[in-house]
C-alpha cells in the first residue's frame, strides 16, 4: 500500500513539473495565433479607428496576426460582455471606452461585466475632453454669462444630449453651478450639435468631431472644454478649470482590455508591444488628426483611473436622481 502511494506521489510530481514548464512555453511563445481585437462600435467610428491604427503598428512591431472583430450593440455592452466569457490567454482583447466601460459601471446596477474585476487594463489609447457650445448668435460670451443666463430665463434653458457620458456631463455642470436646464434628447451628438445652430437647444457638450467644425465654420460657440486643458484644436477656448469649474471634469477615452486572470507575462507583454505601438510618431499624429490625446496611464495606474471615474460618475448620477435604461 505504503509502496503504491510512493508511486503515485511521484507520478503527480512528475506531471506537475511538467505542466509548470509547458505553461511557461506556452506564454513565452505568446502571440502563436490571431489576437483578436474586439471593437463594440461600428467600423469607421471614432473606437474602431483608433484600435486599427494602433493594432496595424502592433501587428507589424511584433509579427502577430490580428483581426478586429466589431460587436455592435447596446453601446458597446454586447462586445464587453463577449470578452468577459473569451478564455483568459491574450488571444481576445476588448477595445473598451468610456461609456461601456466606467460610465456603464456607475449608471447600471444588472451590468453582467465589471471594468476593472471583469478585466485587466492595458494601456488608454487616447482621451479628449468635451466641448461646450451655444448658438453663435447667442448673446452669452462665457460660462459665467450662460450660467447667469439660464438662470434669469429658465424656461427657455435647455440642453441637447444623444448619450448618458453628455447628459452625466451637462448634469454635474448644473450641480456644480446650480444653473437649470432641461435635457432634450437626440440620436446622436451631430443632432445635438445642430440642435444649438437650429437655436432648438441652449447648449450642448458632445465630443469634438461633430463640435469642432461647427466651432470653426462660425455656426455654434465654444465656451470652454471640459477638464484642465486647452484643446489643441480649439486653443483660443478655455478649459472649464480656467473659468472656475474644475470640477466639470469628465473626459473620454478608449483602451485595451484582457479578460481577468489572463497570465502576467501576456499582459506585459502585450501591454509593452501596445505601448510601443502608441508611442511610434506615426501613430500619434494620426490620434492626433482625430482630435484626441495620444496614450495615457497603463496597468494599475489605468485601473485606479477607472475606479475613480466609476465613482464620481455615480456620485452624479445619484445626486441629479438620474435613471437610464438597460
Amino acid at each position: 500500500m505504503q509502496k503504491s502511494l510512493y508511486v503515485m506521489a511521484c507520478l503527480l510530481t512528475a506531471m506537475l513539473g511538467a505542466a509548470v514548464p509547458e505553461a511557461a512555453r506556452a506564454q513565452n511563445a505568446f502571440p502563436s495565433k490571431p489576437i483578436h481585437f474586439i471593437v463594440g462600435f461600428a467600423a469607421g467610428g471614432g473606437n474602431d479607428l483608433f484600435a486599427r491604427l494602433v493594432v496595424q503598428k502592433f501587428q507589424e512591431n511584433t509579427g502577430a496576426t490580428t483581426v478586429i472583430e466589431n460587436r455592435v450593440g447596446a453601446g458597446g455592452r454586447i462586445a464587453a460582455e463577449y470578452a468577459s466569457r473569451a478564455p483568459a490567454d491574450g488571444y481576445t482583447v476588448l477595445v473598451g471606452a468610456t461609456g461601456q466601460m466606467s460610465i456603464a459601471a456607475a449608471i447600471l446596477p444588472n451590468l453582467t461585466y465589471h471594468p476593472t474585476r471583469s478585466f485587466i487594463p492595458l494601456n488608454m489609447i487616447a482621451s479628449f475632453p468635451l466641448v461646450l457650445v451655444v448658438p453663435a448668435a447667442h448673446p452669452v460670451k462665457s460660462v459665467k454669462e450662460l450660467i447667469d443666463w439660464a438662470k434669469a430665463n429658465p424656461d427657455k434653458s435647455n440642453y441637447g444630449t444623444s448619450s448618458p457620458a453628455f447628459t452625466i456631463a451637462s448634469e454635474l455642470l448644473k450641480l456644480k453651478t446650480g444653473m437649470p436646464a432641461v435635457a432634450i434628447p437626440y440620436k446622436s451628438s451631430n443632432e445635438s450639435n445642430l440642435s444649438v445652430v437650429s437655436g432648438q437647444t441652449l447648449f450642448t457638450i458632445s465630443d469634438g468631431p461633430p463640435a469642432i467644425p461647427l466651432v470653426q465654420g462660425g455656426k455654434t460657440r465654444a465656451l470652454a472644454v471640459t477638464g484642465s486643458e486647452r484643446s489643441p484644436e480649439l486653443p483660443n477656448v478655455p478649459s472649464m478649470a480656467e473659468v472656475g469649474y474644475p470640477e466639470v471634469n469628465t473626459q473620454l477615452w478608449s483602451g485595451f482590455f484582457v479578460p481577468a486572470g489572463t497570465p502576467k507575462p501576456v499582459v506585459d507583454k502585450l501591454t509593452a508591444e501596445l505601448g510601443r505601438a502608441l508611442a511610434d510618431a506615426k501613430v500619434q499624429d494620426g490620434l492626433r488628426k482625430m482630435a484626441v490625446k495620444p496614450g495615457g496611464p497603463t496597468g494599475d495606474a489605468f485601473k485606479k483611473m477607472i475606479d475613480a471615474d466609476i465613482q464620481n460618475f455615480s456620485d452624479v448620477v445619484k445626486a441629479a436622481k438620474l435613471t437610464f435604461q438597460q
